[in-house]
């Protein structure tokens, strides 16, 4: 006789059973046919929906409880072959809510009580761990979709940022954005260098020239004026059709005369320019070439913000604005005029020569006019940057001057090109 015939095979089962009475999760014992012998409390309380699953086939009771198909052939295939299975992830509709359980189970071999081998198993209820899973997840892709809400916001703004810079002078630009929220940029008195620029007879071109032509020369014009002022520091004010407004001395100044010498170094930078590039100009339907009068003056304006809730101009305010104007409208074409201020601060490092006295509106005497020449030193003239070059067979200018590390390429392939039209004959 075998000794499990001295024992009753129902109370053996219990007894093998009694660890899992009181378990937390659903645990059941089936047969080696997979039939269902035995479950805990926690199996009924789990699933009420199947009510007495004793001596049924344990399959069927995962089908019962919606388990997939394929889930249900891999718990057969894995007990019949490897003799356990986990399936971590379960889902099943209990009473109209999903929950989700780890589902173990494992063949049992017992030599001295041969009723005991089968497969042993449990429903591990992980709902609440899942739930805490899948919030982390939802908040872990909330946050790569606010990421990527912030940068391309942040891209947004670097490309309105970019925009808006071409509009506003990079002092400005820098001023404004440097600014607190809450700052209020107040407006100041400060003794200014103000330039103001024209093109002679302009309204009659921009008669003349079809729209696409005048804006490529107007364009060009300003861009290369612009650049100069970058270059020297001054603020550019406004364009005001072709006519430039740039002042020195705000929002940084290194003193009245150092920032008169950089006005007039400007000044001079651009007719060199303008007379570069006339050929130019002149290839695009202007005949006689743009020809551009000046005029410099130095004195106390109040500068800051002006204009209505809607839009704002950061600007100049004072005669020394208006006296600008009116040396400018003097000036003969090519020539800088400039008032006696502004010539007793750079008159010993210019030469110029008064050529006139006039009476202008709203002043209580006479006021000397003076032409520019140029800077008295040789040294200084000669580290000016230079983009005409003509030599005995080559003349070279170049029209953009925004990027010169690109012109220098543009020349090195035409000096290749040439180079292999040569070799060919």
């Amino acid at each position: 006789m075998k000794i499990e015939d001295f024992f009753n095979q129902p109370n053996i089962v219990d007894l093998s059973f009694f660890n899992f009475r009181n378990a937390i999760t659903a645990a059941y014992f089936a047969n080696d046919k997979l039939e269902v012998q035995k479950v805990n409390e926690n199996f009924e309380s789990f699933f009420p929906i199947l009510g007495n699953v004793t001596n049924i086939y344990f399959p069927h009771v995962l089908e019962q409880l919606g388990v997939p198909g394929a889930q249900i052939e891999e718990f057969v295939e894995n007990i019949a072959h490897k003799g356990f299975i986990l399936i971590p992830e379960v889902h099943i509709t209990i009473e109209g809510e999903d929950r989700v359980f780890s589902l173990l189970s494992t063949r049992t071999n017992d030599d001295a009580f041969s009723y005991l081998n089968g497969i042993q198993g449990q429903f591990v209820d992980r709902t609440a761990e899942w739930n805490l899973r899948k919030e982390r997840e939802q908040l872990l892709e909330q946050k790569l979709r606010d990421r990527e809400v912030i940068e391309e916001k942040s891209r947004q703004l670097e490309d309105l940022a970019t925009k808006l810079a071409k509009y506003l002078s990079p002092q400005i630009y820098q001023s404004i954005f440097s600014e607190t929220p809450g700052q209020v940029t107040t407006h100041a008195r400060k003794n200014l260098t103000v330039f103001f620029s024209d093109i002679v007879q302009f309204t009659d071109l921009s008669d003349t020239l079809e729209p696409e032509r005048l804006a490529l020369v107007i364009n060009s014009y300003l861009s290369e004026m612009a650049s100069i002022a970058l270059e020297c520091g001054g603020t550019i004010d406004k364009f005001i059709g072709d006519a430039i407004l740039v002042f020195f001395g705000d929002p940084e100044s290194e003193g009245d005369t150092e920032d008169a010498l950089k006005c007039l170094e400007m000044a001079i930078r651009m007719q060199m320019r303008v007379k570069e590039l006339q050929k130019y100009w002149q290839k695009q339907g202007v005949p006689r070439g743009l020809h551009v009068r000046m005029g410099v003056t130095t004195g106390y304006c109040t500068v800051g913000n002006f204009g209505s809730e809607q839009r704002l101009d950061y600007t100049v305010l004072g005669s020394p604005v208006n006296l600008a104007a009116r040396l400018q409208a003097m000036a003969e074409p090519d020539h800088i005029l400039i008032d006696e201020t502004t010539h007793s601060l750079v008159s010993e490092y210019i030469d110029c020569h008064e050529i006139d006295q006039i009476m202008p509106k709203g002043f209580v005497r006479p006021v000397k006019i003076y032409q520019v020449q140029d800077f008295r030193s040789e040294e200084h003239i000669s580290q000016r940057q230079r983009l005409y070059l003509a030599g005995d067979r080559v003349e070279v200018n170049i029209i953009d001057s925004s990027d010169i590390r690109a012109a220098i390429e543009e020349l090195r392939l035409i000096q290749l090109d040439f180079e292999q039209r040569l070799n060919q004959d």
